[in-house]
């Protein structure tokens, strides 16, 4: 071996062995930081523990119809016609025995394995990993519309373009940018997200820094903390303490659809 060069190879040799032994530890350092980036919680064997699971309970014996929760999620989100991240069936179930009729509120279910994700061809819509609401990327989003087929609930929508009257007409009211997910878009022609499929996003514009909500502060789902009935209840399901995590222990409740196995962070009290 070439004096000159073995120290050289030597250090070269080091280096690789340092670089495989400590290969496993800085992985986990990386993995430990992305996890914090991202407000989870990873296990010792490798599975993600969401920092929040957010969802909804809504009350089926207190929903009266009014539809409070659709103008009050339109109003928040600025939402056009065609589009409403919530919506009431009434009779979903059939009639009560006292032939009072039944009504239902369905925002997106944000569900654990859900079917829109898997379908798109250009990863615009995903579950966050952080909390677990399922959002849209309206600058990745091609309009494709895969989402809303593979969706079992009816929970997505299409940006047709369409305006309001008053919209139409250049009231001040259009000038107010929209805060879904808190990037204050205005509606313009051609711009996203019109073109773009739309859905609930448990208005996580109103969360803080850290992911939470603020009931007390007003900084809640616009549909739930204007419900007349008092029907709909949000919260995380991974605090067992919060309201959503009471009731669920409380009343017998149902998820739509369940044999599909997505797995819905929705729940209906019976």
């Amino acid at each position: 071996m070439n004096p000159e060069t073995s120290g050289v190879t030597d250090r070269r040799g080091l280096l690789q062995r340092l670089l495989q032994v400590g290969a496993t530890a800085l992985a986990g350092a990386i993995g430990a930081i992305l996890a914090l980036s991202n407000n989870s919680v990873r296990a010792a064997d490798g599975t993600v523990r969401r920092k929040y699971r957010y969802g909804m309970v809504i009350d089926t014996r207190r929903c009266v119809g009014c539809r409070a929760c659709v103008v009050a999620c339109k109003a928040e989100n600025k939402t056009p016609p065609g589009v409403a991240y919530t919506v009431v069936v009434e009779q979903a179930f059939g009639t009560r025995a006292d032939d009072k009729p039944l009504f239902m509120t369905k925002p997106c279910f944000h569900c654990e394995s859900p079917p829109c994700v898997d379908v798109c061809p250009v990863s615009a819509t995903f579950k966050r990993e952080q909390d677990g609401i399922v959002v849209v990327d309206y600058n990745r989003c091609i309009g494709c519309r895969y989402c809303i087929t593979a969706c079992p609930y009816g929970a997505r929508f299409f940006d047709f373009g369409e305006h309001y009257p008053a919209v139409a007409e250049g009231t001040p009211y259009a000038q107010v940018p929209s805060p879904e997910y808190g990037q204050f878009r205005k509606r313009e022609p051609d711009e996203s997200p019109i073109g773009n499929v739309r859905k609930c996003t448990f208005c996580l514009h109103l969360q803080d820094s850290e992911g939470r909500y603020d009931k007390a502060a007003g900084r809640w789902p616009a549909c739930v903390k204007t419900c007349t009935g008092h029907a709909m209840f949000f919260g995380d399901f991974n605090d067992p303490e919060s309201e959503v995590s009471r009731l669920l222990r409380e009343r017998q409740a149902v998820r739509l659809k369940e044999e599909l196995g997505t797995e819905p962070n929705v729940y209906y009290l019976l």
